[in-house]
């Protein structure tokens, strides 16, 4: 799965559009999510900062992860992907997190190499309340590069999709578990 710079271009211009700052707590993508975004020009308007937590201490530590959550759930899940950008969200001055860990390879023999679990948090326009929080899992394929190229453009050309569904009912915590072959 390719995404075009242009593609690209029309997320930023969605992000400036609707005064988006961006935060990313990025596991398997490891900054990709974040350097994608800095390849649009003006793209230091659209990222306040980027938390790379490749590791179970780094989660916890970094963006808050909490021990009982990987303990229960494992690092590919959706509810990691949900603490590590409200953890990114209160750590900034960002107005919108994007959180992403996976496997690329088959290092786990319960989780297929290329399942992607990520998470898009908004911060409530009031700055009061809890972050509206969306999840989905999807799985790529391809080599390492590959997959973690094509999460890091999937997971920002998700952006316009959530936000749009803000204030829908039951939007606080939706879930999407999908194929991407």
């Amino acid at each position: 799965m390719e995404f075009p710079v242009d593609a690209l271009d029309t997320v930023a211009a969605f992000m400036k559009e609707h005064r988006l700052l961006l935060v990313t707590a990025e596991s398997c993508t490891a900054g990709l999510i974040a350097a994608r975004l800095a390849d649009v020009p003006g793209a230091g308007a659209l990222l306040d900062c980027a938390f790379v937590v490749y590791s179970p201490h780094a989660k916890q530590r970094c963006v808050g992860v909490r021990k009982r959550t990987l303990d229960r759930y494992n690092l590919t899940s959706e509810p990691v992907a949900r603490e590590m950008a409200r953890g990114a969200l209160r750590r900034s001055r960002a107005n919108l997190a994007i959180s992403d860990t996976g496997v690329v390879d088959d290092t786990d023999a319960e989780i297929p190499a290329g399942t992607q679990c990520f998470a898009w948090a908004f911060a409530p326009p009031d700055g009061e309340g809890p972050a509206c929080v969306f999840s989905e899992t999807r799985r790529f394929s391809g080599d390492r590069h590959a997959i973690r190229k094509a999460s890091a453009e999937y997971a920002l050309h998700r952006i316009p999709h959530y936000f749009g569904l803000l204030g829908a009912p039951a939007a606080p915590q939706a879930s999407v578990t999908e194929d991407q072959s």
